[in-house]
């Protein structure tokens, strides 16, 4: 299988040799350089931690470890051995870095996961030229493209609105990492009435308010419950949420789940919502063509998703592309 030069892939995941570091390890290492939060690229139990400095606060909620947990500021080299490292915004959600990695042999960008359209709740992508770039494909088919979230955050006002003059509560489904966030940030440009959570995402909701980010007032269902009965509210909580007795609380309600899946034909119908709203923290098909083309890589590794379909499109272009296999793609990647 082909690889990058500077990086080899091993049992514990993408490892540098030149640097003796791994990146998203899905095993415990001496050294972790971690893209982002989510738990299928930062998990818990290697010795030493990595990553861009947004993103150490909510490191240190997702692992809970007393390992180190180093932050670099965006864009600032660090040395590894023989290798020169550097954390560039993804888009992704707070603090999610591409990692740049510089050897004798390339320049080679691991992007982790990454979007393009704008995200009040984070850095915005930056594109960054390289030798060989490996790229997530999760949306990596052609049907694929995002509406504005503006326009979606419109969408889900009205359903709420709707819903609350019946007497009906909205429960939104979204991960509580990162979509929950934005969803409130793209709300909140509308209206500044308060929204109820899950406890999943109230201290990481508290996390991005600590790092200046700009959201409507919120409180956590639990502390919300003792103080009144539950009529025409609006509940952000992740999709488990709904398969235990949690949602019973709430009596007569509807619901609705926010992620790029709900953009397949169906996709509402045999997951169980009321209703779907098309709004992801990844690339579009568009948006994914476009940066392999302006980081002007020689080289491209499609990994996760539908990577070997991207591979093969990117390839009839001309150029050099090839799939990478990880494990990539856990309960936190939409």
């Amino acid at each position: 299988m082909a690889s990058p030069q500077s990086l080899t892939l091993t049992p514990q995941g993408l490892y540098c040799p030149d640097g003796d570091f791994y990146i998203d390890p899905w095993r415990s290492v001496e050294c972790a350089l971690v893209t982002h939060a989510h738990s299928d690229h930062a998990r818990a139990g290697s010795a030493r931690y990595f990553s861009a400095q947004p993103s150490v606060p909510l490191l240190e909620e997702r692992l809970s470890t007393s390992a180190p947990i180093q932050g670099t500021p965006y864009g600032e080299k660090i040395k590894f051995k023989n290798a020169w490292v550097s954390f560039h915004p993804a888009g992704h959600i707070l603090g999610s870095a591409q990692i740049r990695v510089e050897t004798s042999k390339e320049v080679c960008v691991v992007s982790g996961d990454y979007k393009r359209d704008p995200d009040p709740t984070c850095s915005a992508f930056e594109v960054v030229p390289c030798d060989t770039f490996i790229t997530e494909a999760t949306f990596g088919l052609p049907h694929y493209s995002w509406d504005p979230t503006p326009k979606v955050a419109r969408e889900i006002l009205n359903w709420w609105e709707a819903n609350r003059k019946r007497g009906l509560n909205s429960i939104l489904y979204c991960y509580s990492l990162g979509k929950a966030q934005r969803i409130l940030a793209e709300i909140g440009k509308f209206t500044n009435d308060r929204i109820l959570l899950h406890g999943a995402a109230a201290k990481l909701t508290q996390i991005y308010r600590d790092a200046g980010v700009t959201l409507p007032p919120t409180e956590e269902v639990k502390d919300a419950k003792k103080k009144q009965s539950f009529s025409g509210e609006l509940i952000l909580a992740p999709p488990g949420a709904g398969q235990g007795g949690w949602i019973e609380q709430f009596k007569e309600y509807r619901t609705a789940f926010a992620s790029g899946w709900m953009a397949v034909r169906g996709a509402k119908r045999w997951r169980g919502y009321d209703r779907g709203f098309v709004v992801s923290d990844h690339a579009d098909w568009p948006s994914l063509i476009r940066t392999v083309e302006e980081t002007g890589a020689r080289n491209i590794f499609a990994t996760h998703g539908s990577s070997e379909i991207l591979s093969r499109y990117l390839k009839e272009k001309g150029l050099n592309a090839n799939v990478l296999r990880t494990e990539y793609g856990g309960k936190d990647a939409e």
